[in-house]
């Protein structure tokens, strides 16, 4: 239920609140609640994600997608994710998630989702996400030229081509 209310706020926030450009990090503030603790009594790993996944809706939202995405029915999904842990969140804990668009290439875009506390990050992630539409990528190309971006992805960080390139273990 908790993730509920905090979808409503960042939609409602979103909404209302300051517009980013495409290539600008979105922020959200947020508190760890009891409800995001394991039994070791800090945040749980599955909670950075739902959390990240907000971080995600906020950027589209403040970014002006909101209405292709749903004009054009395209999903939005996660192909894989990169998540590192540098330090726990304790209870009640107040940290900020800042989430921007590193780059794309013909089918992906490559987000990165920082978690920060007032002593430093506690876990940075890299996520190759698309929009999915009739069951077929949409290209990131496709998707910009709706939105009146034609410039050229950033360049894409040696540590995303590297992550990207690696084979899944079998």
């Amino acid at each position: 239920m908790n993730l509920l209310f905090r979808l409503i706020a960042v939609i409602a926030s979103a909404l209302t609140g300051r517009p980013v450009g495409f290539l600008e990090p979105a922020r959200l503030r947020f508190r760890v609640w009891p409800t995001d603790l394991d039994l070791n009594m800090h945040m749980t790993n599955a909670r950075y994600f739902s959390v990240m996944d907000l971080g995600r809706v906020d950027l589209m939202l403040r970014s002006g997608m909101g209405r292709s995405i749903l004009r054009h029915r395209w999903q939005p999904v996660i192909g894989a994710a990169n998540l590192r842990f540098r330090r726990p969140l304790a209870p009640f804990q107040r940290f900020e998630l800042a989430t921007r668009v590193l780059c794309w290439d013909d089918k992906y875009f490559f987000i990165e989702h920082r978690v920060e506390t007032a002593t430093g990050t506690a876990a940075l992630a890299v996520v190759q996400g698309a929009f999915v539409a009739r069951g077929a990528v949409v290209p990131p190309a496709e998707i910009l030229a709706i939105h009146g971006e034609h410039g050229e992805s950033p360049p894409m960080p040696d540590v995303v081509a590297a992550w990207r390139e690696r084979p899944l273990a079998p």
